[in-house]
């Protein structure tokens, strides 16, 4: 097959002669150094896409899209749903009410936010039904049975499961004759739920909305606010603010989710955005390493390029014959680090499982971070980017030794060979 003569001997110089063996050791560093560097940024960015996942699809699943609250409560907040629910961008709206507070077993504290809901609403706005264990459901909260559904790590941490009673200690007084005594309420543990966000499993609970009325002393039917779920829930604070302005500025108060998470997933994307450009330096290291390659190859080829001159190549090919090689190792090492990028990222997660079951550690603690695993997503537009990258990177790195080499004078060069 024949094959232009540039591109023969460019090829035949990433590889070993027999004089030494030096031409096709400084080539394979150069092609292990930008594969690794291709390896990691398309790993990393790959962590990244999946903390950004299961930020969105997780935490931001589960908490409110936007509420709208009143500073009295509201009396009637299915005539405030349906004034809501004209706005097409609307998807579903579900009423709430919150306590924090404390919860005691046996002796066992732990801090808690009960979120009360309707059942017959809440899976509109919020997925929290898809993370409940042992075949549980929302509709295990009965309205006078006071039920509660705990986040897996609050029951761990208070020793109960299903069926046991805790006691929820609210944080007001209730004053009496014979004193102040704090208000307390026992709760039958009706199910658990597990979501992987140790914010959520650890600290939240959910309780039916009128048993946590009767609680807090409301009157039948009252409730703090509404929540909402848009169609687009990065649309949640121009839509808030306007579904505020269209009910009654001053009436009611809209919140987004913006003002409760949005500082983290901000950091999130932030972070992303850092980290990819700091990868690329990396890449753009490897892939400069192929300069000195390149040079250390054109010093060493010297006397070839003097007779390949004489023979009567032009300076042009003498030039493509070092882009050639240059290229080749651009090529290789970006293949073979897309394809172990590639394999690292559709597997660390259940890698890092693995070595933390091992070695009997964790590494993201629930305690910390709002997930307590490492999660993946490979995107393959990431790894287009990553390796049109580095295939330039490495291009435009073949241009200077090239061009050096294309100035060799012949004369010159065999004055001592």
């Amino acid at each position: 097959m024949y094959r232009p003569l540039f591109f023969f001997i460019g090829a035949r110089y990433t590889r070993a002669k027999r004089r030494n063996h030096f031409v096709s050791f400084i080539s394979l560093t150069s092609m292990v150094g930008l594969a690794l560097g291709v390896l990691v940024m398309i790993l990393v960015l790959s962590v990244m896409n999946g903390f950004d996942h299961e930020m969105r699809t997780k935490v931001l699943g589960l908490v409110p899209h936007a509420t709208v609250e009143s500073p009295a409560l509201l009396d009637d907040w299915q005539s405030l749903a349906d004034e809501a629910l004209k706005d097409p961008r609307v998807l579903a709206v579900a009423p709430f009410n919150q306590a924090q507070g404390l919860l005691t077993n046996d002796g066992k504290v732990q801090k808690i936010l009960i979120n009360a809901v309707d059942p017959a609403h809440e899976g509109k706005v919020s997925i929290i039904e898809q993370f409940i264990l042992n075949d549980g459901s929302l509709q295990a909260l009965q309205a006078g049975e006071f039920g509660i559904l705990l986040g897996e790590r609050a029951a761990t941490k208070l020793g109960v499961g299903v069926g046991d009673k805790v006691t929820f200690v609210a944080p007001e007084v209730t004053v009496t004759p014979a004193g102040m005594f704090p208000r307390l309420k026992r709760f039958t543990v009706v199910g658990t739920f597990r979501v992987g966000a140790g914010e959520i499993d650890g600290f939240v609970a959910l309780a039916h909305l009128d048993d946590l009325g009767r609680l807090q002393r409301f009157k039948p039917g009252q409730v703090q606010g509404i929540r909402l779920a848009f169609a687009d829930l990065f649309q949640a604070p121009q839509l808030a603010w306007e579904l505020s302005a269209r009910l009654g500025q001053g009436d009611y108060i809209a919140r987004d989710w913006t003002r409760t998470h949005g500082n983290l997933y901000q950091a999130i994307r932030m972070e992303k955005t850092m980290i990819g450009l700091l990868l690329l330096l990396i890449v753009a290291v490897a892939a400069f390493n192929i300069i000195s390659t390149l040079v250390m190859v054109v010093t060493d080829k010297k006397g070839d390029i003097a007779i390949l001159r004489t023979l009567g190549a032009t300076p042009s090919e003498i030039m493509a014959i070092f882009m050639v090689q240059g290229s080749i190792i651009g090529v290789i090492g970006t293949l073979v680090g897309a394809v172990l990028g590639v394999l690292a990222a559709l597997n660390i997660s259940s890698l890092i499982a693995a070595l933390e079951k091992a070695l009997d550690i964790k590494f993201l603690s629930a305690e910390v971070y709002f997930i307590d695993y490492l999660p993946s997503q490979l995107m393959w537009f990431d790894v287009f980017l990553v390796c049109t990258a580095a295939l330039i990177l490495s291009f435009l790195a073949t241009l200077y030794p090239a061009w050096r080499a294309a100035r060799t004078q012949p004369a010159e060069a065999l004055r001592y060979e």
